[in-house]
């Protein structure tokens, strides 16, 4: 195991995998990692709709049909051998709120109740584990956002109504991915070269406008 500063530093969004199955355990052990996330209430009100094998192609043949492959950039994006769905349960949370323990905060009444999506939030800090614990072993993750034909890929998985989906991991074996470093290398503008902010720039101490507190 490598230590968690390396772990955090070193990883990146895999945009490239090689064919190499994963094992079903593996992924079981990432999700059991995740499942040690913060949860509110540990309510753990997530859910993780896993493809794998072949069976990915129920979610690329409606996300990215093959007539728009052509022009994608990340084609090997496509050899991921696990595509995961994480869903937020909002419901779940409000029950846990409606419970004797809980039920003097008042989020136990409804969604509109809470101040903030306390099961998207969670949702996401497992997702972030799962990231971190694929790159401790030594996979390849990557997040992204599910934006075409988000219905008809929730009727073909039968996601309920109610969950919300976040978005979609990749994971696998990450392989060199040649064509996307003659990109970078020839100046295209991606992401990645974007500075990295300081913590001077991101922390304000005292409050929005305030001075330093020593």
């Amino acid at each position: 195991m490598t230590e968690f500063s390396d772990v955090v530093r070193n990883r990146r969004m895999t945009r490239a995998f090689g064919n190499d199955p994963v094992d079903p355990a593996i992924v079981d052990d990432l999700v059991d990692l995740a499942s040690r996330s913060p949860s509110a209430g540990k309510t753990q009100g997530w859910h993780l709709v896993v493809l794998e094998g072949a069976a990915t192609a129920r979610f690329w043949d409606l996300s990215l049909p093959a007539d728009k492959r052509a022009s994608f950039r990340w084609k090997q994006l496509l050899d991921a051998p696990v595509i995961a769905l994480p869903l937020a349960d909002a419901s779940a949370y409000v029950d846990r709120y409606a419970e004797p323990d809980k039920a003097r905060t008042g989020l136990g009444e409804n969604e509109a109740a809470w101040p903030v999506p306390y099961w998207t939030i969670d949702t996401s800090m497992a997702v972030m584990t799962l990231l971190l614990g694929a790159q401790d072993i030594g996979l390849g993750a990557l997040f992204f956002g599910v934006f075409n034909n988000e219905s008809a890929i929730r009727a073909e998985l039968d996601i309920p109504e109610h969950l919300e989906l976040l978005g979609a991991i990749a994971l696998g074996y990450p392989v060199d991915n040649p064509d996307d470093a003659a990109q970078q290398g020839a100046g295209a503008g991606r992401s990645s070269i974007r500075a990295r902010r300081s913590p001077d720039e991101i922390i304000h101490r005292g409050g929005w406008t305030g001075t330093p507190q020593h």
